[in-house]
């Protein structure tokens, strides 16, 4: 079980960092599952275009980022709802890469290297001959760097630089950061940007991991990476604990499948009804906690 724990962890860790960006940014992203579907898609695709996994998984990674960038200044030039803007973005990403592959290859279906027809294919001595990346198809061990090492950049970036802390104050106090010269709109376009350039990582490592491109094979990850941003208390430590703990549930999903010990159907719903419980719980802790600070600071001196 642990030996398959942290490539399950990888997709929803990168994920949910890119969520936790846009929440210090002040509006959450909830835009993750589309372009974790588009990463998912494109990165196959431009992989076996490049024979390159690294170079499917960057480029598509890179458009995703500047497509998130786009995003969210649309939505502060336009006033529109960002929750709705997202939300219409994550609807457009399943049709739009269901319709791009009923016209390139004909089939609505599981995209193999030998169904698309294109050169170079992706296959795992190609991926071994990646330097530093190494075997991207059968260990996915390169993406748990790449998610670990992600981790520990912005939990830097976040906590010791002048850049984390505009972020979050552009998040708290968008009219007290605009009076110190902060530009707010300004850095919620960056962590839109990077949020949809890690969601991307992670539906390529999604689509790596099983050496194919299955649509829905997100199923409903990038939601489950919302919820570790909030049951993680919006730190990235805890956000981070939050992904491993969803990955297990995963796991151990799967291997009772095995077992036939309970419908499958049953267990493909563990990890979203555990999201579902522990943010009700994490929710509810947090209020108590509020409400107990809050009864504290009113209670009076004795004496």
């Amino acid at each position: 079980m642990m030996h398959g724990l942290w490539p399950a962890a990888a997709p929803i860790l990168l994920a949910s960092l890119g969520g936790l960006l846009t929440e210090l940014g002040g509006i959450l992203g909830v835009f993750i599952e589309g372009f974790m579907i588009f990463g998912s898609f494109f990165g196959w695709i431009i992989a076996g275009w490049t024979g390159s996994v690294f170079l499917g998984s960057t480029i598509t990674a890179l458009a995703a980022g500047m497509a998130g960038c786009l995003l969210a200044r649309f939505v502060h030039k336009t006033g529109a709802n960002p929750f709705i803007a997202g939300l219409a973005l994550n609807l457009a990403a399943a049709g739009i890469t269901e319709s791009l592959s009923t016209v390139w290859f004909g089939t609505k279906g599981v995209l193999r290297n030998p169904e698309l027809r294109i050169p170079g294919p992706v296959s795992v001595p190609v991926a071994e001959k990646i330097p530093l990346l190494g075997n991207l198809v059968s260990g996915q061990l390169p993406f748990v760097y790449v998610a670990w090492i992600c981790m520990i950049v912005l939990a830097l970036v976040i906590g010791k630089t002048h850049i984390g802390l505009r972020l979050k104050a552009s998040g708290l106090s968008p009219e007290a950061a605009s009076d110190q010269g902060i530009r707010p709109e300004r850095y919620r376009e960056y962590s839109w940007g990077a949020a949809a350039f890690l969601a991307a990582l992670a539906g390529a490592a999604l689509t790596f991991r099983v050496g194919a491109y299955s649509p829905g094979g997100v199923a409903g990850r990038g939601w489950i990476a919302l919820a570790a941003v909030y049951l993680g208390f919006r730190n990235i430590w805890g956000t981070a604990a939050a992904a491993v703990l969803f990955a297990l549930a995963e796991r151990i999903g799967f291997i009772t499948q095995g077992l036939n010990a309970v419908p499958a159907t049953v267990m493909l719903g563990v990890p979203s009804a555990l999201a579902l419980v522990l943010f009700s719980f994490s929710q509810g802790m947090g209020y108590r906690f509020r409400r107990f600070k809050k009864t504290s600071g009113q209670a009076k001196p004795p004496g």
